[in-house]
């Protein structure tokens, strides 16, 4: 039994939806969230910044003595999930490896979709992750930048953000994917619409949701899980603008940040 916390980062407020998930699938589990708020988005930022800045958080979450780390950002995983694991003494989960592994399991044809932002598409990460479980699979990918703003402004059933969807998504339409993996840690807040948009055949694939799964699996294998506690308590930091972090975090969250503090990397 370990009750030290999970070490969860992101770019910003997106990767609440992997906290929430853990939340639900490790209720004795306690959580540092770190959100890099002040250099928010890693999407379009060079693969070598994006390492800087994910080395930088791994060395303030091990600071704070997490016994594991979780990369809740798709760009990060991309880019520096390879760096981290190379750096940390703990074990590093990402999401696109477990979001690659559900995406192959459900898929009946072998074509699938992956959405993202143009960072993490770009990187062919995902690809390369589904191709190396089945070799023969059609991978479709397609950047959805504007998805992210969206989000945060609220706007999950906008006319405006039907409109932007159905034209990101035309391509995976066209091409008869049956699965689309979400790869980008906003993105499951826009499940309804991104279902009506794409048709009741195609299943969506939350990355959150495996991670939180494969968290479970690390944490048992290597005995790190925590003893049955009552409700453990969540610590959130953010390198800048802890108010808007609380306001738009609610969202994601689905309940009010009670411990945010901000902590300025760089």
């Amino acid at each position: 039994m370990n009750d030290a916390p999970l070490g969860v980062f992101d770019s910003g407020i997106g990767g609440l939806t992997v906290a929430r998930a853990l939340f639900e699938r490790l209720p004795h589990e306690a959580v540092l969230y770190f959100g890099d708020t002040a250099r928010v988005p890693y999407g379009p930022k060079s693969p070598e910044t994006v390492r800087r800045y994910s080395a930088e958080i791994l060395a303030y979450l091990i600071g704070r003595g997490v016994k594991a780390v979780v990369v809740a950002c798709n760009t990060s995983t991309a880019h520096a999930l390879d760096h981290l694991r190379s750096r940390a003494s703990v074990p590093v989960v990402g999401v696109i490896e477990p979001g690659a592994r559900a995406a192959v399991a459900a898929s009946r044809s072998g074509t699938i979709g992956v959405i993202g932002t143009v960072g993490t598409v770009a990187s062919g990460a995902y690809e390369r992750a589904i191709k190396a479980l089945r070799p023969d699979a059609t991978v479709v990918s397609a950047a959805c930048p504007l998805f992210v703003p969206l989000v945060e402004e609220g706007w999950f059933d906008h006319p405006a953000a039907e409109l932007i969807a159905r034209d990101y998504l035309e391509p995976l339409r066209r091409s008869g994917v049956d699965v689309v993996v979400l790869g980008c840690t906003h993105y499951p807040l826009l499940k309804p619409l991104l279902q009506r948009v794409l048709g009741a055949g195609v299943q969506l694939i939350d990355s959150a949701e495996a991670t939180a799964a494969q968290v479970v699996k690390e944490l048992a294998a290597r005995g790190l899980a925590a003893s049955a506690r009552p409700r453990p308590e969540h610590v959130f930091a953010v390198s800048d603008d802890e108010p808007r972090f609380r306001r738009v975090g609610e969202r994601f969250l689905g309940e009010r940040l009670k411990q945010v503090s901000v902590v300025p990397l760089g």
